[in-house]
Parts: structure tokens; sequence; C-alpha cells
């Protein structure tokens, strides 16, 4: 979200109603509390959707589209035998029958992006947002924490 902030986008957070403030305190332009409002259900359509929970499937998701915009899925279990690699083919077969483009998730990291990405971390405008730091010996816990489902931003392990 700060990314797309920060290279001029018009962003709208989806997220639970105690993270409102912390999503608008991130640049977030609308904030959609999803206990309150199905941002799928409205008459809002967005140009691109980054899902990073995959709560409802993909064809909701994509009514909220205009007609030739993007969703990237960029998270959920997958399926039972290929896992997230089921994902993947599902999104580039779906695009065939359809001008929404569904496209994977991958970081590939590349000089040249990183290098974009200094001067707005260098200006502040991008700071990650640290919930929970553990020690090494703690790390156990830490993904435990994780594992838990309700992180408000990253959980780092120090060394």
């Amino acid at each position: 979200m700060q990314i797309a902030k920060a290279f001029g986008a018009e962003v709208t957070g989806v997220c639970s109603t105690r993270n409102v403030d912390l999503v608008r305190s991130r640049g977030a332009d609308h904030v959609v509390d999803y206990t309150r409002t199905d941002f799928t259900r409205t008459e809002k359509r967005y140009d691109v959707i980054l899902d990073n929970v995959e709560a409802q499937p993909p064809a909701d998701v994509r009514r909220a589209l205009t007609p030739t915009s993007t969703l990237i899925p960029n998270n959920g279990p997958g399926g039972r035998r290929l896992g997230p690699l089921g994902r993947i083919v599902k999104a580039r077969v779906l695009s065939g029958f359809t001008r929404q483009q569904l496209k994977s998730f991958l970081s590939v990291p590349k000089r040249q992006d990183l290098l974009t990405l200094t001067a707005p971390l260098t200006t502040g405008q991008v700071t990650p947002v640290i919930d929970r730091t553990y020690p090494l010996d703690e790390a156990a816990d830490a993904l435990r924490y994780v594992g838990a489902g309700h992180t408000r931003g990253k959980v780092v392990v120090t060394v």
C-alpha cells in the first residue's frame, strides 16, 4: 500500500476494525472495514486488487474489478494437492477467458527495482510496520505468533 501511494496510486485498504487507524496512518485514501462492509458488493470498482488474504472466492473479488483490470492473489492455502501452485495455474487459465487479468504474485528481486524503492524508503514515504520483535532463541514463539494469523505488520527475529 505504501509503495503504491509513493508512486501516485489512489489506494483503498480493506482490513478489520482494529486495523482501520493503522491502514489510514500508512496512507490509504479509503479504508473499508470488512467486518461492516463487503467491498465486493459495493458499486466501487478497482483497477488492481492485490489480495493478500484470499478470504473470499476469486469470482467474488473479480466482481469488484473494472472489466479490464487485474487481480493478484497473494496468499491462501491453495489446493489440497498442488498447494499454492494450483492458485497460480488457475489464475493463468482463467485469464484466457476474461479481459480481466489474473496474475500470480512472484517476487523476483531486481537491482533496478530495489534502486527505485530507495527514494521512498529514504524519505520516509515507505516505512515498515513492525508488530513484534523476538530474540533468536524465541524464534519458535515468533513463528507461532505469525501462524495464529493476526499480525499487524512484520515480525522480526533479531540475531
